[in-house]
């Protein structure tokens, strides 16, 4: 049984959100924002995020042309102009919340190599420049073949390369540790190892049952708001939700000497994305070869997926040059049956913000103000 002071300081809240990702902690602090004289809790079932948030490649995943041109096969263009519409709020409200010193912001060149396959894409350059021009105010796309030779890319693979001004890289970690103080100093507490394993929305509040990993009495929290911003994993919370997992695997080889590019880069519509770090190249994706195996909570790389990113360095990014992988994650994405995220009411006491499609970085932040938004047109 649980104490009186227990029962009394621990088990009530105005707010609680679960998910301690970009999005859920960006739900939290704008909730904050709405409702200054109210306490949120924030519920993280991992000791860190147990998402993407912190296991990403550092993009701040504006796109690429390959990569637009293939979300407009599902997406209009009216749909597509308001996901891209949404990654660069977002992004605006992360770097001017934080600051690009403390999220590791920089704008060092981002490029898309191009192979023979998607040599069709040169031909839409002009026409998505134009179709994003009233968000960008600037052509986002131009060709920058004169550095592939630069760079010292496979030019076997390499035939062309798309330079964008849109992208950015970023230090997750530090975005990350920055995020969580930010949210602190707003008043946000939160709470890690916490795993939500059911809610039952009554007359008067949302119950929200968590998980005791030091007894069998379930920790059952009391608020007047559940705001469900756990990615992938809300498919366990709301399982008719159209929410699939996506795992994204990553590796990073030793610091190389000499490496001739900085930046970061994209392939393949997306599937694939590298950059430079600490002198070192970390590269990701590859859930292009396997969509049916990669759609998994489990959190292990796989053979298949790492050997292809050591081939795409052997064969396009370090053709010649010697190097040594260092290590490798993975990391929890969610998607459906489009790009567009979720942002909705449950009812006047359950919200949720989900399913980033692989840019969180960017749209995390706009997700949760749009989430704070639903809160007021439901007070």
């Amino acid at each position: 049984m649980f104490s009186y002071w227990e029962r009394q300081s621990f088990f009530e809240f105005d707010h609680i959100v679960i998910g301690a990702g970009i999005t859920g902690l960006s739900t939290a602090i704008e909730l904050k924002a709405v409702y200054p004289g109210e306490t949120v809790l924030v519920l993280e079932r991992g000791l860190i995020p147990a998402g993407a948030s912190t296991r990403n490649a550092g993009f701040a995943c504006m796109g690429s042309v390959t990569e637009l041109l293939d979300d407009l096969e599902t997406m209009s263009e009216g749909e597509v102009v308001s996901l891209f519409q949404q990654r660069k709020t977002g992004l605006d409200i992360l770097r001017k919340r934080l600051g690009d010193d403390a999220i590791g912001y920089a704008s060092r060149g981002s490029y898309e190599l191009i192979d023979e396959n998607a040599k069709e894409a040169l031909n839409h350059i002009d026409y998505l420049n134009g179709l994003l021009l009233s968000i960008n105010n600037k052509p986002s796309f131009s060709l920058a073949n004169e550095k592939i030779r630069q760079f010292g890319f496979g030019e076997k693979y390499t035939e062309a390369l798309i330079e964008n001004t849109c992208e950015g890289e970023i230090n997750t970690g530090k975005m990350m540790k920055a995020l969580v103080a930010y949210a602190m100093q707003c008043g946000v507490e939160i709470k890690t190892g916490a795993k939500v394993v059911g809610f039952a929305e009554e007359a008067e509040h949302v119950v929200v049952s968590v998980d005791n990993t030091t007894g069998n009495e379930v920790y059952r929290l009391h608020c007047k708001t559940l705001n469900i911003c756990a990615n992938a994993f809300t498919k366990e919370l709301l399982p008719g939700e159209d929410v699939v997992p996506g795992r994204g695997q990553v590796l990073v080889t030793k610091p190389i000497a000499g490496l001739k590019f900085k930046g970061v880069y994209h392939m393949d519509k997306g599937y694939y994305y590298f950059r430079e770090v600490d002198g070192r190249v970390l590269i990701g994706g590859g859930r292009n070869i396997d969509f049916v195996g990669e759609a998994t909570f489990s959190q292990e790389t796989t053979k298949t997926i790492q050997d292809a990113l050591v081939q795409k360095l052997q064969d396009v990014i370090l053709p010649g040059t010697q190097f040594e992988v260092d290590h490798s994650w993975a990391g929890t994405m969610a998607f459906g049956k489009n790009k567009q995220p979720i942002i909705k009411a449950f009812s006047e006491r359950v919200f949720g913000a989900y399913r980033m499609g692989g840019m969180g970085v960017a749209i995390g932040s706009e997700a949760g103000r749009q989430l704070a938004a639903l809160h007021m047109k439901n007070r």
